[in-house]
């Protein structure tokens, strides 16, 4: 069954996709149905703003991404950008650019990924746009959130003797895009219904196809009373994402190799393909933890935290940006993780 979105129209399309959102948020006054939302939020809370744009063919490849993952993956990648501000996502926007071969079924399918999202996390769809693509799936997502007042986390606040720490583990997600990518490669000269085999690479498929936002990180932090004095979120991959906070905060680092975390999968998966897991690691991206700098006084509580690992500390500026690896060396830091515009 497949039915042509011209069938429906684009207010009709929008309002098939969006029809029984309920808003759960108090902020959100409302939503679907106007020229605008209508947000209002407390004089002790401060809002958040974030906005992405995913384009098919550079951010996605839908060979191999089901539409319902990339609408939950879409969603869970700007609460991710709030997250790491400290804050509390409320309300996402949703618009998208769509070419004639998209049916309303698939877009029944994006939504539903979304729609999972926002209920996970408790967010609110209070807009959107579609309008026609010549050139395939373009999804812009702006999410809006809100924090404590004076409570919210930047790049730009990591001092001297800082620890550094990250959440979960790394390069997961980049291994998961290399198996999609080799298995891709692999059945496109074969005939017939041949499945590619990810037996025992299900967490790299996951990590990949249905990243998560460190909410629990976030709450974790805040009752342990510990506030970060530096937070990003790793989206390109943890050189770039420590270079972002070391230049903003005008500091030096020293990352220890040995410290970080990896998933077994990740590792036997570089190995399989030869390539070097730390390097994996350091400039996979697409990992959406958190990487947050904290006062050494928090050493204690943060090392007890579980879920989170301890992998360096901050430096002097003219120390610059260093890894220290497994046998002692010291090799700078560079950003090697992917860059959209530089490909």
């Amino acid at each position: 069954m497949r039915t042509e979105i011209a069938t429906l129209g684009e207010f009709g399309l929008i309002r098939h996709l969006t029809e029984g959102i309920e808003l759960k948020n108090e902020s959100s006054r409302y939503g679907v149905g106007d020229d605008a939302a209508v947000l209002s939020f407390p004089a002790d809370r401060e809002v958040l703003m974030t906005t992405d744009l995913l384009l098919e063919g550079v951010h996605f490849d839908l060979t191999y991404v089901p539409l319902k993952h990339l609408g939950y993956k879409s969603a869970v990648v700007n609460f991710s950008d709030i997250y790491a501000m400290n804050g509390t996502p409320r309300q996402i926007t949703v618009s998208l650019g769509l070419s004639k071969r998209f049916s309303v079924e698939d877009m029944e399918a994006l939504y539903a990924g979304i729609r999972l999202a926002c209920e996970e996390y408790n967010v609110d769809i209070v807009g959107g746009d579609t309008t026609s693509s010549l050139t395939g799936l373009t999804i812009s997502i702006t999410c809006i959130g809100d924090v404590e007042r004076g409570q919210a986390v930047y790049r730009n606040g990591a001092h001297e003797t800082d620890l550094v720490c990250v959440s979960g583990d790394l390069g997961a997600a980049y291994m998961g895009l290399q198996l999609l990518e080799r298995e891709k490669l692999a059945l496109k000269d074969t005939q017939g219904d041949v499945q590619p085999d990810f037996a025992g690479r299900e967490y790299l498929l996951e990590r990949q196809l249905k990243p998560e936002a460190r909410r629990d990180i976030i709450q974790k932090l805040r009752e342990a009373g510990i506030r970060p004095t530096a937070m990003m979120d790793i989206s390109d991959g943890l050189s770039s994402e420590m270079l972002h906070i070391c230049t903003q905060s005008h500091v030096g680092c020293r990352i220890y190799e040995e410290h970080i975390p990896l998933d077994y999968q990740t590792a036997v998966m570089a190995e399989e393909l030869n390539m070097n897991v730390t390097t994996c690691a350091l400039n996979g991206g697409e990992d959406y933890e958190l990487l947050f700098t904290v006062p050494i006084a928090d050493h204690e509580k943060v090392s007890q935290m579980e879920g989170v690992k301890l992998i360096g500390h901050i430096t002097k500026p003219e120390l610059g940006c260093a890894l220290i690896t497994r046998d002692g060396q010291e090799f700078e830091l560079k950003a090697q993780g992917w860059n959209h515009l530089g490909e």
